[in-house]
């Protein structure tokens, strides 16, 4: 069982780079864990047509997101959800690149915002892989 100061000095051996990283992670996932209960009817929408259950998709999606975010406060699971919030990240991109290429079916949302949503995905993957440990691994570097 850890210490509370072997959680400080593994906490410090963190550089600041992955500390940025996992705390960008973390913020994000929990906003976006909460967002998908308080805001599901608005998430619904974005979902492609043809999925099945789309309201049980953005539920399910937003337990997820929230599971992630607990696994990466305990060190001890912080590389498992790592890989599992690249994996929900991947899974949820068709809902993005849809919104994308159906701007007109949200009018609220500007169309630049849509089209950066795309490579932002790709920032949140860094930034989960490395504030995560997943890469490069923390005993490599």
């Amino acid at each position: 069982m850890q210490t509370e100061a072997s959680r400080r000095a593994a906490r410090s051996a963190m550089p600041w780079w992955r500390r940025m990283c996992l705390g960008f992670v973390l913020l994000w996932f929990t906003l976006g864990g909460i967002a998908h209960f308080l805001y599901a009817d608005a998430m619904v929408t974005i979902i492609p047509p043809g999925l099945p259950w789309p309201r049980l998709a953005v539920w399910v999606s937003g337990v997820f997101e929230l599971l992630g975010v607990v696994g990466l406060l305990l060190p001890r699971w912080r590389r498992l959800a790592g890989w599992g919030l690249v994996l929900l990240t991947l899974c949820v991109t068709p809902a993005n690149v849809y919104m994308w290429l159906h701007g007109d079916a949200f009018p609220a949302v500007p169309g630049w915002l849509l089209l950066w949503r795309l490579p932002f995905q790709i920032w949140i993957l860094f930034a989960i892989v490395v504030g995560a440990g997943v890469w490069p691994r923390r005993d490599r570097c």
